[in-house]
């Protein structure tokens, strides 16, 4: 009960979303902004605020489950959940290599599906399994890659986090975290992964 509390607060400070129109695959294909003057790398992705990757996501493509094999390195990027004076110092934490969250670890099962893990602390530390396909975005409806972390398993906190990404570049890849509170999902912040 004390935990449905938990999430129940965590609703009521979360700011409304907004959902734009795109494409099935965004405008610029199923490999996103590849070619285009836009973020390389996870730095660049750092530097940005919500406006500014509001904009990427939607234009960014819907990678295949298998192009996300293997350890992908992750930095946590914006937080439009809480005020900028809140998240300024975690935001210069994930630009150190002394963040804990190292990134994920994708493992395809199939074409159309597959499995992962988050890498904590440590490349040897792998919690929170979910598993993957692509289905509509919470964002804009479109098709993005989805992360579903409701598996025995996993504690009651992570069970409820949806996250889903898309493709910037072939290897770059930028994702939300949303947090499911009842019937109602919430979103949290944003999320760079890039293949090493």
């Amino acid at each position: 009960m004390q935990a449905a509390k938990r999430l129940e607060f965590a609703a009521d400070v979360l700011p409304p979303v907004y959902h734009g129109p795109h494409g099935p695959h965004g405008p610029h294909g199923p490999h996103g902004l590849d070619g285009l003057d836009g973020p390389h790398g996870l730095d660049e992705l750092l530097a940005l605020a919500h406006a500014d990757l509001v904009p990427l996501y939607e234009a960014a493509g819907v990678p295949a489950v298998r192009d996300l094999d293997g350890d992908l390195r992750g930095r946590m990027l914006a937080v439009p959940a809480l005020p900028a004076v809140v998240t300024a110092l975690p935001r210069a934490w994930a630009r150190t290599g002394a963040f804990p969250w190292r990134g994920k670890s994708f493992a395809a099962v199939a074409e159309d599906r597959g499995t992962g893990v988050n890498r904590v602390v440590s490349d040897r530390v792998r919690l929170f399994r979910f598993t993957t396909h692509v289905g509509p975005s919470r964002h804009d409806g479109a098709p993005a890659f989805q992360l579903d972390y409701d598996h025995p398993g996993n504690p009651f906190f992570i069970r409820a986090v949806e996250d889903e990404l898309r493709a910037l570049t072939p290897g770059l890849f930028l994702g939300q975290a949303w947090l499911r509170v009842g019937e109602r999902k919430h979103f949290v912040l944003w999320f760079g992964l890039q293949r090493r």
